[in-house]
């Protein structure tokens, strides 16, 4: 066994126990049955998707450090926004250290220009530079298998008729399915919350994004539905995903208000991940939010949320 392995085991052994010890981490919330200590290492019902780097203060900043704690403490998913911005050797030291405890990567972001008004316009340059960045997405899939990327819209066209531009966005959505679809990369549309956080986005709610998924009708276009953003812009968060199940391929979750880990706002997520397992979801659920706390206590908290959360009887 080489230095470097053995400093590691010894790392996550101290941390381990400390966790172990730490009731904020494996006690139990009011009004939930109490968790030993040994269900810290049980793999959650659901593929929670911590972001890399979220627990560093108990996995330092190492990559492989950070996915081997999370694989530890029960994830057995990861994301990460900014992948395609990282250097080709870092894309792939990803993908090999997810591969090598069997994890999932969560969607990255493909595109998301927000004060750009693009997807909405009739316009060849539109499409070429669209075609583009697709064609750089697909390299980034091909690196680490990724099998999802997320894409925004972009800003909507005061000047134009809403109508108008949702069927521009629907054939510039095509034009993007036909680089993606033959490299089994699906594209998801993300609905943002105009109100608080993106004023001005053309996407904001599931039932539209539902309408343009199938209107593009391509295997390759789906949705990924923040229930941080769909709290926000419209609730009913359970009866909407009902009636989109057909074409969401992934979700992104935050508590609100304050966009931090279940349990610091008004969502009920032990019910709503309840519900989507009961779908039979085998895909991620991206924790893309913050920490209602800093330090170690801050992510001993958010670990012992998410056990909360998921201890719902399936």
């Amino acid at each position: 066994m080489n230095n470097s392995r053995r400093d590691f085991i010894k790392k996550t052994t101290a941390t381990g126990a400390a966790l172990l010890a730490a009731p904020l981490v494996f006690g139990s919330a009011e009004g939930t049955k109490p968790q030993k200590a040994k269900d810290a290492v049980v793999p959650f019902k659901l593929k929670y998707a911590p972001s890399i780097g979220m627990f560093q203060e108990h996995a330092g900043k190492e990559i492989a450090d950070n996915i081997r704690f999370c694989n530890d403490m029960g994830f057995r998913a990861m994301f990460d926004n900014g992948l395609m911005s990282r250097p080709p050797a870092e894309q792939e030291k990803i993908a090999g250290e997810l591969q090598k405890y069997g994890m999932d990567l969560g969607p990255f972001v493909l595109y998301a220009d927000f004060p750009v008004t693009s997807f909405v316009l009739n316009k060849d340059e539109i499409r070429e530079m669209l075609v583009k960045k697709m064609k750089e997405g697909l390299e980034v899939a091909k690196r680490t298998g990724a099998k999802w990327a997320l894409v925004v819209p972009g800003h909507y066209d005061e000047r134009l008729h809403r109508d108008y531009q949702t069927a521009n966005v629907i054939d510039n959505l095509r034009y993007c399915c036909d680089v993606v679809e033959p490299a089994g990369l699906t594209i998801v549309l993300e609905p943002l919350n105009t109100i608080h956080d993106h004023p001005g986005l053309f996407l904001n709610g599931i039932p539209q994004a539902y309408a343009i998924c199938r209107a593009v009708n391509r295997p390759s276009c789906k949705i990924v539905d923040d229930v941080y953003h769909q709290q926000i812009t419209e609730g009913n968060l359970i009866p909407n995903i009902e009636a989109a199940w057909s074409e969401i391929a992934a979700f992104h979750c935050g508590d609100n208000p304050g966009r931090n880990e279940p349990g610091t706002g008004e969502i009920n997520f032990r019910n709503l991940f309840k519900y989507i397992h009961s779908r039979n979801y085998q895909g991620v659920i991206c924790l893309e939010h913050g920490l209602s706390k800093k330090g170690k206590e801050g992510e001993a908290a958010l670990i012992q949320a998410y056990r909360d959360s998921d201890s719902f009887e399936a």
